[in-house]
């Protein structure tokens, strides 16, 4: 099975999400939560991450993390792996406790920041499991609402500067904020390429700057290694020269993966001499 590609850089912000392998239970009492937990701070120190949202369920759990650092898959490795380890002894048990890979989300921070974070947050009151997120003590809402004293390692400042002036307005604008946010549809129904949260802008910026490159290592699945690539007609605007042509075949079919009957289709030419001009040399220069 591929792997999913990571896309990677300082500064970057994330919703990570984790299952319990075959959805079993990964949270069995409330120590293994506060164990979770020193093993999520523990990353804060070790890896220079920043967490600004968190909630931790039955079978999963969500995070809003922010790398200082291009390192996302190895926190996830070592936070996943530390946890694992210790469930597994605790229970007597071996095997996979959680189910492949993580998924994550890549977040836009001035348009969906603040999606993302109410919908964490509210996980417990979709699920039916308390009436209030204020109510539910294993996610950041209660320390971001201002009920409860943060965690040194949980950065909730930055999610309150969108609100009030003071720190009291600021939490209780979020609170409202929050109220408000459980009648708005899942942010996720916007998801593009599989994994971004973002405008247009955005997706551009990560497919110029991020993915250039990741066309050639094929064990991560095709879709993703031409995530946020222009569209044949964005390529092939406006009147070409042949040879202004040829180049964006050869651009088309080698920087953004499309297929050589994909291009021949929207060109109008035989498949055969799409394939002999893409045998053409390529200049990955800019």
């Amino acid at each position: 099975m591929a792997r999913p590609l990571r896309v990677e850089y300082p500064g970057a912000l994330y919703h990570i999400m984790s299952r319990g392998n075959n959805f079993q239970s990964i949270f069995l009492d409330d120590e293994d939560r506060g164990i979770f937990l020193a093993w999520l701070a523990n990353s804060v120190h070790n890896h220079n991450l920043l967490v600004h949202a968190y909630c931790l369920m039955g079978n999963h759990y969500h995070l809003l993390i922010e790398t200082l650092d291009p390192n996302l898959s190895q926190i996830m490795r070592d936070l996943n792996s530390n946890y694992t380890q210790w469930f597994n002894a605790k229970y007597s048990r071996v095997g996979h406790l959680l189910q492949g890979r993580f998924k994550s989300f890549i977040i836009e921070r001035e348009t969906y920041l603040l999606k993302v974070a109410s919908y964490i947050v509210l996980n417990p009151v979709r699920a039916g499991l308390v009436k209030s997120p204020q109510d539910y003590i294993w996610s950041s809402y209660v320390f971001t609402a201002g009920y409860a004293d943060p965690p040194e390692w949980l950065c909730v400042d930055w999610i309150l500067d969108f609100f009030g002036k003071t720190k009291k307005q600021a939490e209780n604008e979020y609170q409202q904020f929050i109220n408000e946010a459980a009648r708005t549809q899942d942010p996720h129904e916007d998801v593009k390429h599989g994994s971004i949260l973002g405008s247009q802008q955005f997706i551009d910026w990560i497919w110029l700057t991020q993915t250039n490159g990741s066309e050639d290592i094929k064990e991560f699945p095709r879709e993703q290694r031409i995530v946020g690539r222009p569209s044949l007609e964005e390529i092939f605007v406006g009147q070409m020269t042949k040879q202004e042509r040829d180049e964006a075949i050869k651009f088309a079919r080698f920087r953004c993966g499309y297929l050589t009957t994909e291009i021949a289709k929207y060109v109008g030419l035989d498949r055969a001499v799409v394939g002999r001009i893409s045998r053409g040399k390529y200049n990955k220069s800019p």
